[in-house]
């Protein structure tokens, strides 16, 4: 087997031409200026990913309203997905809106998705792109365990106020400590802790926190 690939936080996110249900695209290019959540899954007509597309597409205008495409990818040609999506209508009234790339191993190498012991199914990953084209996030799940979509949605719009705003604590918004506030960066001298206390509200210098803004 090829070496395996993993994008790292930070890096372009890899270009890739690529076919779907809704037509050609280039990714991150086509995306340029919107946020993006591109998830895996193995296989089309299979329980988990089937409920997993449902999911997704019932948090469809949520994902919209934080400037966020949802694109899914299999290996499945793309006859496959667009059958896959018609079974998914006609049988759950469920329309899928967002599109799925029609992957190839090439492509899923690329992305560190073939992972030893899984043959050629692709696991379940989850990128998310932002407007420049950045990797900010990576998640990899096993086959046997389906994504909690209300996390994937939580996290773009978490790293959302993290670029405008600051660090935001476990569970945010709903942390057991400070609620959705926002954390303060720890002061990096002395003179600066010294005056922390003064300024925000704050458990010690090193751990403060501020208001978020809506």
């Amino acid at each position: 087997m090829e070496q395996l690939n993993m994008p790292l936080l930070g890096d372009d996110f890899p270009e890739l031409s690529v076919q779907t249900t809704q037509g050609p695209m280039v990714i991150p290019g086509d995306l340029k200026g919107k946020w993006f959540v591109l998830f895996s899954h193995p296989a089309d007509f299979t329980p988990v990913c089937t409920t997993e597309f449902v999911a997704f597409q019932e948090r469809y205008e949520d994902f919209k309203a934080l400037n966020c495409t949802l694109i899914g990818m299999s290996v499945d040609q793309v006859f496959s997905h667009i059958k896959w999506n018609e079974w998914i209508k006609q049988e759950l009234n469920v329309t899928i809106q967002f599109p799925i790339i029609a992957a190839n191993d090439a492509i899923a190498l690329k992305l560190g998705m073939l992972h030893p012991g899984k043959g050629s199914n692709t696991v379940r990953a989850v990128f998310v792109g932002d407007p420049l084209g950045k990797v900010r996030l990576v998640l990899y799940y096993p086959q046997e365990i389906g994504r909690n979509i209300a996390e994937v949605l939580r996290a773009v719009k978490a790293l959302q106020i993290s670029d405008s705003q600051g660090a935001v604590p476990a569970n945010w918004p709903e942390n057991n400590l400070i609620g959705d506030r926002i954390i303060v960066p720890p002061a990096t001298d002395e003179k600066t802790a010294a005056k922390r206390k003064e300024q925000y509200e704050c458990y010690d210098w090193w751990f403060c926190h501020k208001p978020l803004e809506k």
